[in-house]
């Protein structure tokens, strides 16, 4: 009889025909498994209008403070700052400026901030103002006597472009540095002599008009009517130098000019002037140079 070579006190499995000392593994019941609930976040709390309104006018002011204070300008910034200006003061600007004219003024506002910043722009705005308060004064005579501006005095295009061409041309030969530093200045300098220029036109034109006791053909000093092309007064033209000397003063207080470059700009405005005047006596009235008078539309 055989004898068995395990301890008799070994348990026994039948797995794989085999003995093993390892327990049998614990089979625990299944549990029945519930429907799966989703956990949602609760929605963020939305901003109040006001605060909303409050951040949108935060971000607006600080990008027209940086447009403002951008040093040197660029064409966005002047082109943002002189957007600001025009839509504050639109209901002035409409008042002296056809829409036409007015999108002109833009265009004209935008370059002169580009090259010459603030000081420049406010120089522009001081000659927009004081013109046009004297293209208004007594509109209703000049009317009646056939001599006012056309539109009300409301400026055209071709008012605008007529009276900033030179200062254009100036302010382009500034901002791709023509000549370099050393005629930067003289830039500057033509910029604010050529607005001293028209200012001085304009008010001894439109004072002369409204004014003017008597008035005479500059070429042969003859007495002529009123609003006759090439026609002076007393009252225009001492009108006009103070014009031209209150908007040369208005350039050096801006810093644009220094004491000598403002006697250059009320002398180069005379002479100017009373070319511009002979010019007028002599060819405009005449075919082949009513372009001439573009500055009149």
């Amino acid at each position: 009889m055989a004898c068995s070579l395990l301890p008799l006190h070994a348990p026994l499995s039948s797995s794989h025909g085999l003995l093993s000392s390892r327990p049998a593994p614990r089979i625990l019941p299944a549990l029945p498994r519930g429907p799966r609930v989703l956990r949602h976040r609760p929605p963020p709390t939305p901003r109040a209008l006001p605060e909303v309104a409050a951040g949108v006018a935060s971000g607006i002011r600080d990008a027209l403070a940086d447009a403002f204070l951008a040093s040197p300008p660029t064409w966005r910034s002047a082109a943002v700052s002189n957007l600001a200006v025009f839509v504050a003061g639109s209901p002035a600007l409409l008042s002296g400026l056809s829409a036409s004219g007015f999108a002109a003024a833009y265009l004209l506002g935008t370059l002169t901030w580009r090259a010459f910043g603030p000081p420049g722009f406010i120089l522009v705005v001081a000659y927009f103002v004081v013109g046009t308060a004297a293209t208004k004064l007594k509109i209703k005579q000049k009317e009646a006597q056939g001599v006012a501006e056309k539109r009300g005095g409301r400026r055209g295009p071709g008012s605008v472009i007529g009276s900033s061409a030179a200062g254009c041309v100036c302010a382009l030969l500034s901002i791709y540095h023509v000549g370099g530093t050393a005629f930067s200045q003289l830039w500057r300098l033509g910029f604010v002599a050529s607005f001293c220029t028209k200012l001085s036109d304009t008010v001894s034109s439109e004072i002369g008009k409204a004014f003017g006791r008597t008035t005479y053909l500059v070429t042969t000093f003859k007495v002529v009517p009123r609003g006759t092309e090439g026609a002076i007064s007393v009252e225009g033209t001492l009108a006009g130098i103070l014009a031209s000397v209150f908007l040369a003063s208005v350039a050096y207080l801006l810093g644009q000019v220094d004491v000598s470059q403002v006697g250059v700009c009320l002398l180069a405005s005379q002479v100017a002037n009373y070319g511009e005047s002979y010019i007028g006596a002599t060819l405009q009235d005449k075919e082949g140079f009513e372009w001439l008078a573009l500055n009149h539309l």
